[in-house]
Protein backbone atom coordinates (compact mmCIF):
# COMPACT_ATOMS: atom_id res chain seq x y z
CA UNK A 1 0.00 0.00 0.00
CA UNK A 2 1.29 3.44 -0.95
CA UNK A 3 1.99 6.07 1.71
CA UNK A 4 1.23 9.49 0.15
CA UNK A 5 4.20 11.69 1.01
CA UNK A 6 5.03 15.28 0.20
CA UNK A 7 8.66 16.38 -0.12
CA UNK A 8 10.21 19.79 -0.66
CA UNK A 9 13.82 20.76 -1.30
CA UNK A 10 15.64 23.28 0.86
CA UNK A 11 19.07 24.83 0.39
CA UNK A 12 21.59 24.50 3.22
CA UNK A 13 24.60 26.66 4.14
CA UNK A 14 26.75 23.99 2.48
CA UNK A 15 26.59 24.50 -1.31
CA UNK A 16 27.18 20.79 -1.94
CA UNK A 17 24.29 19.63 0.29
CA UNK A 18 20.54 19.82 -0.37
CA UNK A 19 17.98 19.05 2.33
CA UNK A 20 14.82 17.18 1.30
CA UNK A 21 12.06 17.51 3.87
CA UNK A 22 9.17 15.02 4.06
CA UNK A 23 5.83 15.47 5.81
CA UNK A 24 6.39 12.33 7.88
CA UNK A 25 9.20 10.88 10.03
CA UNK A 26 11.87 8.98 8.13
CA UNK A 27 13.66 7.48 11.14
CA UNK A 28 12.64 6.53 14.67
CA UNK A 29 12.74 9.17 17.40
CA UNK A 30 16.01 11.04 17.79
CA UNK A 31 18.00 8.47 15.85
CA UNK A 32 20.20 9.57 12.95
CA UNK A 33 21.80 7.67 10.10
CA UNK A 34 24.81 8.76 8.08
CA UNK A 35 26.13 6.96 5.01
CA UNK A 36 29.23 7.76 2.98
CA UNK A 37 29.00 4.94 0.45
CA UNK A 38 26.48 2.51 -1.00
CA UNK A 39 28.14 -0.33 0.90
CA UNK A 40 27.34 1.47 4.19
CA UNK A 41 23.62 1.32 3.42
CA UNK A 42 23.18 -2.43 3.02
CA UNK A 43 20.76 -3.73 5.62
CA UNK A 44 20.16 -0.26 7.04
CA UNK A 45 18.46 2.05 4.54
CA UNK A 46 17.05 1.11 1.16
CA UNK A 47 16.41 4.78 0.44
CA UNK A 48 20.04 5.75 0.99
CA UNK A 49 21.16 2.75 -1.04
CA UNK A 50 19.01 3.90 -3.97
CA UNK A 51 20.27 7.48 -3.73
CA UNK A 52 23.86 6.31 -4.14
CA UNK A 53 22.87 5.02 -7.58
CA UNK A 54 23.03 8.65 -8.71
CA UNK A 55 26.67 9.04 -9.85
CA UNK A 56 27.08 12.46 -8.22
CA UNK A 57 25.91 11.45 -4.71
CA UNK A 58 28.72 11.17 -2.15
CA UNK A 59 26.80 11.17 1.13
CA UNK A 60 23.35 10.68 2.67
CA UNK A 61 22.24 11.80 6.12
CA UNK A 62 18.79 10.97 7.54
CA UNK A 63 17.33 12.54 10.68
CA UNK A 64 13.78 13.25 11.78
CA UNK A 65 11.71 14.05 8.72
CA UNK A 66 14.51 14.95 6.33
CA UNK A 67 17.28 13.48 4.22
CA UNK A 68 20.35 15.55 3.35
CA UNK A 69 22.13 14.58 0.15
CA UNK A 70 25.75 15.52 -0.49
CA UNK A 71 26.92 15.68 -4.09
CA UNK A 72 30.29 16.08 -5.77
CA UNK A 73 31.27 19.12 -7.82
CA UNK A 74 30.53 17.63 -11.25
CA UNK A 75 27.06 19.14 -11.46
CA UNK A 76 25.10 21.99 -9.88
CA UNK A 77 21.96 21.58 -7.79
CA UNK A 78 20.04 23.79 -10.21
CA UNK A 79 20.31 20.93 -12.71
CA UNK A 80 19.26 18.06 -10.44
CA UNK A 81 17.34 19.33 -7.37
CA UNK A 82 13.91 18.94 -8.96
CA UNK A 83 14.69 15.45 -10.25
CA UNK A 84 16.04 14.40 -6.86
CA UNK A 85 13.03 15.80 -4.99
CA UNK A 86 10.59 13.98 -7.26
CA UNK A 87 12.58 10.76 -6.98
CA UNK A 88 12.66 10.87 -3.17
CA UNK A 89 8.96 11.74 -2.98
CA UNK A 90 8.01 8.86 -5.27
CA UNK A 91 10.25 6.45 -3.38
CA UNK A 92 8.77 7.43 -0.02
CA UNK A 93 5.25 7.11 -1.41
CA UNK A 94 5.99 3.54 -2.48
CA UNK A 95 7.97 2.54 0.64
CA UNK A 96 6.68 3.11 4.19
CA UNK A 97 10.11 2.70 5.81
CA UNK A 98 13.18 4.76 4.85
CA UNK A 99 15.57 3.35 7.47
CA UNK A 100 15.08 -0.33 8.23
CA UNK A 101 17.83 -0.49 10.85
CA UNK A 102 19.71 2.42 12.39
CA UNK A 103 23.44 1.92 11.81
CA UNK A 104 25.78 2.06 14.81
CA UNK A 105 27.90 5.22 15.16
CA UNK A 106 31.12 5.00 13.21
CA UNK A 107 34.37 4.84 15.12
CA UNK A 108 36.67 7.76 14.50
CA UNK A 109 39.18 5.46 12.80
CA UNK A 110 36.61 4.49 10.15
CA UNK A 111 35.31 7.99 9.43
CA UNK A 112 36.33 9.50 6.10
CA UNK A 113 38.65 12.47 6.28
CA UNK A 114 36.54 15.55 6.84
CA UNK A 115 36.38 18.15 4.11
CA UNK A 116 38.45 21.22 4.90
CA UNK A 117 36.65 24.21 6.37
CA UNK A 118 37.39 27.88 6.11
CA UNK A 119 39.48 28.97 9.09
CA UNK A 120 40.47 26.22 11.48
CA UNK A 121 41.32 22.61 10.55
CA UNK A 122 39.46 19.59 11.86
CA UNK A 123 41.21 18.03 14.87
CA UNK A 124 41.95 14.30 14.69
CA UNK A 125 40.58 12.60 17.80
CA UNK A 126 40.67 8.84 18.28
CA UNK A 127 38.11 7.08 20.47
CA UNK A 128 40.96 5.81 22.67
CA UNK A 129 41.91 9.42 23.50
CA UNK A 130 38.51 10.19 25.02
CA UNK A 131 38.28 10.14 28.82
CA UNK A 132 34.87 10.90 30.41
CA UNK A 133 34.70 13.97 32.65
CA UNK A 134 32.24 15.37 35.17
CA UNK A 135 31.32 18.13 32.70
CA UNK A 136 30.27 15.89 29.79
CA UNK A 137 26.62 15.67 30.79
CA UNK A 138 26.17 19.43 31.12
CA UNK A 139 27.89 20.10 27.79
CA UNK A 140 25.86 17.45 25.97
CA UNK A 141 22.63 18.82 27.46
CA UNK A 142 23.37 22.34 26.22
CA UNK A 143 24.20 21.08 22.74
CA UNK A 144 21.01 19.02 22.67
CA UNK A 145 18.77 21.88 23.81
CA UNK A 146 20.23 24.88 22.00
CA UNK A 147 22.38 23.67 19.12
CA UNK A 148 20.87 20.49 17.73
CA UNK A 149 17.59 22.11 16.56
CA UNK A 150 19.52 24.82 14.69
CA UNK A 151 21.92 22.49 12.88
CA UNK A 152 19.09 20.09 12.02
CA UNK A 153 17.24 23.01 10.46
CA UNK A 154 20.26 23.39 8.18
CA UNK A 155 20.24 19.68 7.30
CA UNK A 156 23.07 18.63 9.56
CA UNK A 157 23.91 17.29 12.99
CA UNK A 158 26.40 17.84 15.79
CA UNK A 159 27.76 15.16 18.11
CA UNK A 160 29.57 15.80 21.38
CA UNK A 161 32.86 13.90 21.26
CA UNK A 162 34.90 14.90 24.31
CA UNK A 163 35.93 17.60 26.75
CA UNK A 164 39.71 17.81 26.98
CA UNK A 165 41.72 20.50 28.80
CA UNK A 166 39.03 23.15 28.48
CA UNK A 167 38.22 22.36 24.86
CA UNK A 168 34.96 20.85 23.68
CA UNK A 169 35.37 18.52 20.72
CA UNK A 170 32.34 18.06 18.45
CA UNK A 171 31.76 16.13 15.23
CA UNK A 172 29.80 17.86 12.47
CA UNK A 173 27.76 15.66 10.15
CA UNK A 174 25.38 15.98 7.24
CA UNK A 175 25.24 19.46 5.71
CA UNK A 176 27.49 20.83 8.47
CA UNK A 177 30.48 18.67 7.51
CA UNK A 178 32.82 20.68 5.29
CA UNK A 179 30.43 23.64 5.19
CA UNK A 180 32.21 26.97 4.51
CA UNK A 181 30.28 28.61 7.37
CA UNK A 182 30.91 25.86 9.92
CA UNK A 183 33.87 27.66 11.51
CA UNK A 184 31.73 30.73 12.09
CA UNK A 185 29.02 28.50 13.55
CA UNK A 186 31.50 26.88 15.93
CA UNK A 187 33.18 30.08 17.09
CA UNK A 188 30.41 32.67 16.95
CA UNK A 189 27.59 30.38 17.98
CA UNK A 190 28.47 27.19 19.81
CA UNK A 191 31.65 28.42 21.51
CA UNK A 192 29.96 31.61 22.69
CA UNK A 193 27.04 29.63 24.09
CA UNK A 194 29.14 27.08 25.98
CA UNK A 195 31.67 29.54 27.38
CA UNK A 196 28.85 31.76 28.65
CA UNK A 197 27.08 28.85 30.35
CA UNK A 198 30.07 26.87 31.67
CA UNK A 199 33.16 28.53 33.12
CA UNK A 200 35.28 25.44 32.49
CA UNK A 201 34.81 25.66 28.71
CA UNK A 202 37.44 27.75 26.91
CA UNK A 203 36.98 26.76 23.27
CA UNK A 204 35.13 24.51 20.82
CA UNK A 205 36.72 22.65 17.90
CA UNK A 206 35.53 20.29 15.20
CA UNK A 207 36.98 16.79 15.51
CA UNK A 208 36.91 13.56 13.60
Amino acid sequence: MNTPTSVYAEMTPNPEVMKFVADRPLIDGNAQAEFTSKADCAGHSSLAEELFNFPFVTGVFISGGFVSVTKDDTIGWEMIAMQMREYIQQWLTEHPVAVEKVPPPKAASTMPEAAPTVGEPVVALADDDIVPTEHDEAIAALLEEFVRPAVEADGGAIDFRAFINGTVHVRLRGACAGCPSSTATLKDGIERLLTSKLDVVQSVVAST
